[in-house]
């Protein structure tokens, strides 16, 4: 019996499977790939400081500021990973996703309504950046009529418009009668309908275009205080409303620039100090505070038992800087926090113009238990 041998013609060209190369993905594939987890690094980097709470060094302040809108990016990521069939960038960006979504949601405490209602107070603030948007300022207090007015980055300009304005503290007593004589004739929800505005509380600018002025106006008496040393103004005062003493305190630390991150966290720190010491009894802290719910800074404030208003009303989210942009992109940074006791009604966000920061306005309503 013959045995019939096997030839290399007969095999043809038939290639041994060991000796096939693997394929080799095209550079742009790679290329996508690399760029993906360029992106989801950074994300990572920022969600990271985010759970670890802490505020790190920069860029993280200020890409924390930013917080929601890390969801373009992972967005971005997940689109080249999945172009680039890259399975573990497309794990990688859906944890992110998760994360970022997660730590979207508002933060602080909230308190359900009790007590009787003592006082209604209506706070604005505003960062008129260098005094360039008083106009606008003044006609936005004209028509909110607020309570108590918190103004941030007010230069001499600035001040010598609003007495012209509002009133000046010399004329107190006759505003005092302009109070009383609107009160005999009636009240919209608690506020004297008078324009005069003869309380103040001020920390002057050192320039005439300096960020450092700062200004409380307020319809009700106010009794000076202490108030923060800061780099820029933060006055302190106590205000009589209705009879019920409340403590006010503006809030403008520095920004969290690459050069004044240090500075920045003592202040915030300051503010919080000042927030522990005064949970207990009406106080009301406003202003630009450089920070949002994400800065780790901000949250010691908030952990101190002091609410957002805007949290209050479900409006956390609702962007109070860069005015160019707001609302469609942007952070909330401006802020009016209460102590226990307060409630809050209702926000509002307002174009002043020629400045930076949109206003805030709070409607608070003071509860105190029978």
């Amino acid at each position: 019996m013959a045995v019939r041998s096997t030839t290399t013609a007969e095999t043809g060209t038939r290639t041994r499977d060991h000796d096939t190369p693997a394929p080799r993905r095209p550079r742009n594939t790679r290329a996508g790939a690399w760029f993906a987890a360029f992106l989801l690094l950074t994300v990572s980097v920022v969600l990271g400081c985010r759970t670890a709470d802490t505020d790190a060094i920069t860029p993280v302040p200020q890409l924390l500021a930013f917080l929601p809108w890390l969801l373009a990016p992972t967005a971005v990521a997940l689109l080249f990973a999945a172009l680039s069939h890259w399975r573990i960038g497309l794990v990688w960006g859906v944890a992110a996703l998760a994360v970022t979504a997660w730590y979207i949601e508002p933060y602080g405490k909230t308190m359900e309504p009790g007590g009787v209602p003592v006082a209604e107070i209506r706070v604005l603030t505003a960062n008129v950046e260098f005094g360039k948007a008083t106009d606008g300022l003044i006609e936005a207090v004209s028509e909110q009529r607020p309570d108590l007015v918190f103004v941030q980055e007010c230069e001499d300009t600035c001040e010598k418009k609003l007495d012209q304005a509002f009133g000046k503290a010399s004329k107190a007593d006759k505003a005092d009668k302009l109070k009383e004589k609107s009160r005999e004739k009636g009240k919209e929800k608690g506020k004297a309908k008078t324009g005069v505005y003869p309380y103040r509380q001020v920390v002057a600018s050192a320039t005439s275009e300096g960020s450092d002025g700062s200004v409380i106006l307020s319809r009700h008496p106010l009794t000076p205080a202490k108030g923060i040393p800061a780099t820029m103004g933060m006055p302190g005062a106590t205000a009589d409303v209705d009879g019920q003493e409340i403590h006010l305190q503006l809030a403008h630390p520095m920004p969290p620039l690459p050069s004044t991150l240090g500075t920045w966290r003592e202040e915030l720190a300051a503010l919080r100090d000042y927030a522990a010491a005064n949970i207990g009894r009406p106080t009301v802290v406003a202003g630009d505070f450089n920070a949002t719910q994400d800065h780790a800074a901000f949250r010691r404030i908030l952990d101190t038992g002091f609410m957002d208003g805007a949290r209050l009303t479900g409006d956390t989210r609702t962007p109070s800087w860069p005015a160019l942009t707001a609302p469609a992109f942007g952070a909330q940074i401006d802020h009016v926090l209460v102590s226990r006791g307060f409630t809050a009604t209702r926000t509002r966000f307002l174009e002043l113009g020629n400045t930076d920061h949109r206003a805030l306005v709070v409607d608070l309503v003071l509860r105190k238990s029978t």
